[in-house]
């Protein structure tokens, strides 16, 4: 039977690291922070490239349904869920553009140089070719955070829950002293809803591994 509403799609178990970074864990802080109803579905991870292309091109998750529509990329998704409530994003034109241009700013300035910097990183290379491009990086993020506590009209949005999921990754935040911006990341990670939504993701993997220890 299909579930109506507000449906996360995520792998139904991943091995220790990864856990509390998949990224269905940006959706469901979003549902928490906003109130919205959702369930959770699984894929296998065992053939996870290959069995959900039709939801999802590239074999990633999550992916979400909210009725008839179906969405990937997770900032895609946290757009689409932002339109929902103004919890996650104002509704006038200013605060709405001011939103997409941080949440574009997560994805596109911070996260596409965190991420192949971290896959280096753990690949143990002496030295990580990609160091001064993201310490410059956050560097920029550090002047902006010293000035300011939130993103996008002096509270909460879902531009803060997208950056702070960017930066929050240990390696990132180990990448020298930036106060401002940790201070950021802490004061995000101590949300209720990040705590539920974070809670609920390792609770989902740890049944997860009961199914598997019996099977």
């Amino acid at each position: 039977m299909q579930l109506s509403g507000i449906v996360i799609t995520t792998l139904d178990w991943v091995p220790q690291g990864p856990r509390g970074f998949v990224r269905d864990l940006r959706l469901r802080w979003a549902c928490e922070e906003a109130g919205l109803p959702y369930s959770v579905e699984t894929i296998s991870f065992e053939d996870r490239e290959t069995n959900h292309l039709d939801k999802q091109p590239f074999g990633q998750v999550p992916f979400l349904r909210d009725g008839d529509l179906q969405l990937c990329e997770s900032g895609a998704c946290l757009l689409h869920l932002a339109q929902k409530s103004e919890a996650l994003m104002p509704s006038d034109a200013a605060g709405v553009a001011h939103t997409q241009q941080w949440i574009f700013s997560a994805l596109n300035s911070i996260e596409m140089v965190s991420v192949p910097w971290w896959f280096l990183t753990l690949s143990g290379q002496a030295e990580n070719p990609m160091t001064g491009w993201l310490s410059k990086r956050l560097d920029q993020m550090e002047r902006v955070l010293s000035g300011r506590e939130w993103l996008v009209a002096d509270r909460f949005t879902v531009a803060d829950l997208l950056m702070a999921d960017v930066l929050r990754v240990p390696l990132v935040r180990q990448l020298g002293a930036r106060p401002a911006s940790e201070a950021y990341v802490s004061r995000m990670l101590d949300r209720p809803a990040f705590q539920k939504a974070y809670a609920d993701q390792m609770a989902h993997f740890e049944r997860a591994d009961k199914v598997r220890q019996k099977s």
